[in-house]
């Protein structure tokens, strides 16, 4: 376990899993935290070693000050971890829209690229407004909540969309929903990157450029937002294959680590 160099506007908590050849770096969604990585790295069975971080405002990283963009800081963050070698990136949920920043902006040492349910919803609204909007539609309960103050309902209520195939909030430790709702209140702050796409990812020729061979993950059981995002971007990226891991919901990574780690070891193999 250790820190971030300090160069960073802040510095954040980092720590790696396994002890396999093959190294890899990741970045977990809103509201959890880097050792969620845990299983997946257990899964693939000592092929890798495992290198995670909290984002800020997660984990034992240092609350975000507000300054610049949130999606920004993480990529900084991430950026900073980036090995020498080539590496293959995993990021899931907010997390998997980090990665591919930090892959647009390191292509040369990108091995690989695994995205699990990315939240870039402005794929969505490009392709497929209708969902889009309904998405939109059904956070407005959640943004009440976090407008009116009340940020562990607001938590619960984000938590309740997005968390299908994991506890429910009740379920949930005390530990648990207290970091939740500490970490809530990124998640507007999200919206510049993931609706109105304000890093210009989905510009032309941007995604078209990155020639590095891409894995789009997505539960059977996920919002439908999902599925339009994730054939958006396989449609997009040039060297890119979009698979499902049937039962699993939005948390698929970390409900079903063993499937999430076969389907990336087959397509590295392929």
């Amino acid at each position: 376990m250790s820190d971030l160099v300090q160069t960073l506007p802040q510095p954040v908590f980092s720590r790696s899993f396994g002890s396999g050849p093959r190294q890899m770096l990741a970045v977990h969604c809103s509201l959890a935290h880097s050792g969620t990585w845990r299983g997946f790295t257990e899964a693939m069975e000592g092929a890798v070693t495992v290198s995670a971080f909290d984002l800020l405002s997660h984990g034992r990283s240092p609350d975000w000050d507000g300054e610049g963009d949130y999606q920004d800081r993480n990529t900084e963050a991430g950026l900073s971890l980036m090995p020498d070698e080539p590496v293959d990136l995993i990021g899931h949920s907010f997390g998997a829209t980090v990665v591919l920043r930090m892959a647009l902006a390191r292509p040369e040492k990108v091995r690989s690229l695994i995205l699990i349910e990315p939240v870039l919803f402005r794929v969505a609204l490009e392709d497929d407004p209708e969902v889009a909007q309904r998405t939109r539609d059904d956070s407005k309960p959640f943004m009440e909540a976090f407008a009116a103050g009340d940020a562990a309902l607001a938590a619960r209520l984000f938590n309740r969309a997005w968390s299908s195939g994991a506890p429910r909030w009740p379920d949930l430790p005390e530990a648990t929903r207290d970091a939740m709702t500490r970490a809530i209140h990124i998640v507007p702050a999200c919206d510049a990157a993931v609706y109105q796409d304000r890093p210009g990812v989905l510009r032309p020729g941007v995604l078209q450029g990155l020639d590095v061979p891409v894995l789009l993950l997505r539960g059977s059981e996920t919002q439908p937002v999902i599925a339009v995002v994730n054939e958006g971007l396989a449609q997009r990226l040039p060297n890119a294959r979009s698979e499902v891991i049937a039962g699993a919901g939005h948390m698929v990574s970390i409900t079903h680590p063993a499937e999430t780690a076969a389907a990336v070891r087959a397509f590295w193999g392929d």
